[in-house]
């Protein structure tokens, strides 16, 4: 097999990188897929100018037989879709291949969400003075109040706060940035934070990145998976606990409160207004339980 397909795929990934400006999360998703799709090639001894739609149906069945999530493969589909429209535009393919490939069924289900109690006991189980515990304090209250993700929590830096005003910039998926408003809890551990805890873990005062970890090094998101996850041990909450559990409640809280639909698409910074409405199905369940409990003729 010649190298025109690890050529072809290095060309789609920094066309993704400079053209579509997709995040570094999704480059190296993207890069994971089309690698695994390499390898299997290699051992089927396909050339770039050989592969047909069966060889795409054959791996997708590959994985689906290896016991794959649909989610995984469907994500996976998505990659080989995009890259050979890539081949076709640029010519290295006479057409796209992957055109009609189709992909497995998802159900889409509701996200789990926390009560209002059950955030508040996770966010209080972290009440150290210690500078590492001050600062998974101000990580957890900024995931809560901005909705943030984990990779946002990472990437964001001190120029970004706005303490004054209460609010802060994140930047999300395809470098998208929102302005978010903060509450006042939040504020006040960031400002602990700021004052007490990131002067004795940051070893370069130069350094952009607002949160830091115990090495003085920018928080990575799996340390942001485990604070998440220890306050959870210790607020005692026995549910899959996990950073974008408590986006997914910031958004049905708001929601739950009053808030409209397309502020809140604002704030979770979302490109589709579908994307933000399955939270209302979160709160149209609570509507139809209340009815089936309430109603007499229910």
């Amino acid at each position: 097999m010649t190298d025109s397909l690890p050529a072809a795929m290095r060309s789609f990934l920094d066309y993704c990188r400079v053209e579509c400006r997709l995040t570094q999360n999704s480059l190296l998703a993207y890069r994971r897929d089309l690698e695994a799709f390499l390898a299997y090639l290699l051992a089927e001894d396909v050339v770039l100018a050989a592969i047909g739609q069966q060889h795409l149906e054959e791996y997708l069945g590959k994985l689906a037989h290896e016991g794959q999530k649909p989610a995984s493969r469907a994500r996976a589909l998505v990659t080989l879709r995009m890259f050979f429209k890539f081949c076709a535009a640029e010519k290295l393919l006479p057409a796209d291949v992957a055109e009609h490939l189709i992909g497995p069924k998802l159900f889409k289900g509701l996200p789990e969400v926390l009560s209002v109690q059950e955030v508040t006991s996770l966010l209080e189980a972290e009440s150290g003075e210690d500078p590492v515990s001050v600062r998974n304090r101000a990580v957890l209250e900024v995931l809560y109040a901005a909705g943030a993700r984990a990779s946002e929590i990472c990437d964001l830096k001190l120029l970004w706060l706005y303490l004054d005003e209460a609010r802060l910039r994140l930047r999300g998926k395809r470098e998208k940035e929102r302005l978010v408003p903060l509450g006042e809890p939040a504020v006040a551990a960031l400002e602990k934070y700021l004052l007490n805890s990131r002067p004795l873990l940051a070893r370069d005062p130069k350094e952009p990145l607002l949160f830091l970890s115990r090495n003085g090094k920018p928080l990575g998101r799996e340390t942001v998976w485990r604070i998440v996850r220890a306050a959870a041990r210790k607020a005692g909450i026995n549910k899959r606990i996990y950073p974008h559990l408590l986006r997914h409640s910031f958004a049905t809280h708001l929601l739950q409160g009053g808030a409209n639909l397309r502020v809140v698409q604002e704030l979770l910074g979302h490109t589709d207004l579908t994307t933000t409405e399955i939270y209302t199905h979160v709160d149209r369940e609570a509507i139809l339980d209340a009815y089936a409990s309430f109603h007499p003729r229910a």
